[in-house]
């Protein structure tokens, strides 16, 4: 009987935090860019003298769904998205460099080109200056090229070039997502990859599927209900042992 509570407690416990994850997930479906999270139960036996056949469940999250999202064309000279596999490098506040594919990118008042959380795009020598008043142009290739009158000179529509996004693609395997939604490669930064290549004019949607997503939360809601059902009957044999024993 015990068991039964051991495996229904613990079930309906990480039951919920996966609703946690498929909520979040519905929640940042119109997310430019994201990455659906996911997570499974397994059974984690209890190491014990006495109780050596219970098991617990627990959440082991197998991190992020890798699938590409849609691409979608918006015309705009600052949007970009990678295309096939790869990522986009960003700075982080502390120095450290995480990665993203939300390439809706803007210039903020110093003149960076930045993402739209205010995070400095990474280039080959650092952040990417962009002159007062330049048009911006994006190659493939992650190179950024900028329209405007050089200093000291007469001549208009002088192409130069500002800087180049910094494009990467390592493992899957060694990504983990951290709160801010942003991935991190373990034990440092990544290479920078030339077979990776952005799409200008346009950026990736989020890969969840909503549908998958809301029939997913009613399987869980469902896998609760039981648990509950569960923890019921082992109270109600509980009670029934207990009415046995003191009538003996």
């Amino acid at each position: 009987m015990d068991r039964m509570i051991y495996t229904a407690m613990t079930g309906a416990k990480h039951t919920l935090g996966q609703q946690a994850v498929m909520s979040n997930n519905l929640a940042n479906a119109n997310t430019t860019g994201f990455r659906a999270e996911t997570s499974v139960l397994r059974a984690v036996p209890v190491f014990s003298e006495a109780l050596a056949t219970r098991a617990f469940v627990v959440d082991s999250s197998a991190g992020a769904d890798f699938r590409p999202g849609t691409v979608q064309q918006t015309g705009r000279d600052l949007d970009v998205a990678v295309e096939g596999p790869g990522w986009i490098a960003v700075r982080l506040e502390d120095g450290s460099e995480a990665y993203t594919r939300n390439g809706n990118l803007h210039v903020s008042a110093n003149g960076v080109l930045q993402t739209r959380n205010g995070l400095n795009i990474q280039g080959d020598g650092g952040a990417i200056a962009i002159p007062p008043g330049s048009t911006i142009s994006i190659a493939k290739d992650g190179t950024v090229s900028t329209v405007a009158i050089r200093p000291g000179s007469n001549e208009s529509n002088v192409v130069l070039t500002a800087g180049r996004i910094k494009l990467v693609n390592p493992p899957e395997t060694q990504l983990t997502r951290g709160a801010d939604g942003l991935f991190r490669l373990a034990g440092g930064a990544a290479d920078a990859d030339a077979n990776v290549t952005l799409i200008n004019g346009a950026v990736e949607g989020s890969n969840v599927n909503v549908v998958e997503a809301l029939v997913d939360m009613i399987s869980l809601s469902r896998q609760f209900e039981t648990h509950m059902k569960l923890l019921k009957n082992a109270e109600g044999n509980a009670q029934r042992a207990s009415s046995l024993l003191s009538l003996s």
